[in-house]
């Protein structure tokens, strides 16, 4: 019987009520091979399972989840056997970590009142922290975190289908996205670029119910005296950083542009930049954050001349 050869494996894991179901669920869809809760005790035991006979060697990708439910958990030791089973095995392991902030993890468990797995007996808020406090190594070694604090549950569906479709072993799964600084930096961004330097869109009447995906707003942004060389060597760094992030292993490369509101400059040269690098053989997912808010004086400033 054939025995299964070295695997793209991803660790599903984060705060509970933070998506990790919905995030296995729909790797399941997508074809991946879905454990949840396995003790990682067990993990050698499971790679080394026979397949049955007549069965081509298996090269599905295999999610497991793991939280503080998980039995015998220790982020600690968790840590150490993702590097262990890396060493040994040559398996192509990668950590998903779901974050989301306190006081929406709070609202959810309200909502379904569902008791927290840490806090049966107390406040839900306790239960919070001390999971943050458990899940603290597992999040520092992710290479992919994804805070759902404004996701809905059909939000991280596309964006779990759009991040690990075209990931393949050994191959960097990269992203792009466009968000807006009022409303805080996105979670787990490798590169952030900064387009708040380049003219506001938003305080031309005719553009500011517009967004960078429009033909009018595009050609404002990049009538820009600084548009043609900034973009030119924006390009230029990330052709030159992401051949070299592959070649060092980093599994996923998150660029992320920002403006004001999130609406017209970073969707504009997140638009640009990904199609570049598509042009040069990457396959960026790309996502737009606020795209989707409503234009807001306050939330812009002073109009620039």
């Amino acid at each position: 019987m054939a025995m299964r050869g070295p695997k793209e494996i991803l660790l599903v894991t984060g705060m509970s009520g933070a998506g990790k179901s919905t995030a296995l669920r729909t790797l399941e869809d997508m074809g991946w091979e879905i454990v949840d809760q396995l003790p990682l005790l067990l993990l050698d035991r499971l790679l080394a399972t026979r397949l049955p006979q007549g069965a081509a060697d298996d090269h599905a990708p295999l999610a497991i989840g793991i939280g503080t439910r998980t039995r015998g958990f220790d982020a600690l030791s968790i840590v150490e056997r993702i590097r262990k089973l890396r060493d040994d095995h040559d398996h192509h392991i990668g950590v998903l970590f779901l974050d989301c902030s306190g006081g929406e993890l709070e609202r959810r468990f309200s909502e379904t009142r569902r008791r927290h797995p840490l806090a049966s007996d107390r406040p839900v808020g306790d239960g919070i922290v001390r999971e943050r406090e458990l899940l603290a190594p597992l999040r520092a070694t992710a290479d992919r975190l994804i805070d759902t604090s404004r996701f809905s549950t059909n939000d991280l569906q596309h964006l779990v289908r759009k991040t690990f479709a075209t990931a393949r072993h050994g191959e960097t799964v990269l992203s792009v996205q466009s968000f807006g600084f009022a409303r805080g930096l996105p979670a787990g961004v490798d590169l952030v670029f900064d387009m708040r330097f380049l003219r506001n869109p938003h305080w031309q009447t005719e553009l500011r119910p517009g967004t960078g995906r429009d033909q009018d707003v595009a050609d404002y942004i990049a009538a820009d005296p600084a548009y043609d060389s900034a973009l030119q060597q924006i390009e230029s760094l990330l052709l030159t950083l992401l051949p070299r992030y592959q070649a060092e292993g980093k599994s996923y490369v998150a660029v992320a542009f920002g403006c004001t509101g999130g609406r017209h400059r970073s969707v504009h040269v997140a638009e640009r930049v990904a199609a570049r690098l598509r042009e040069e053989g990457f396959f960026p997912t790309l996502t737009h954050r606020d795209l989707g808010t409503a234009p807001t004086d306050s939330l812009e400033g002073a109009p620039t001349v």
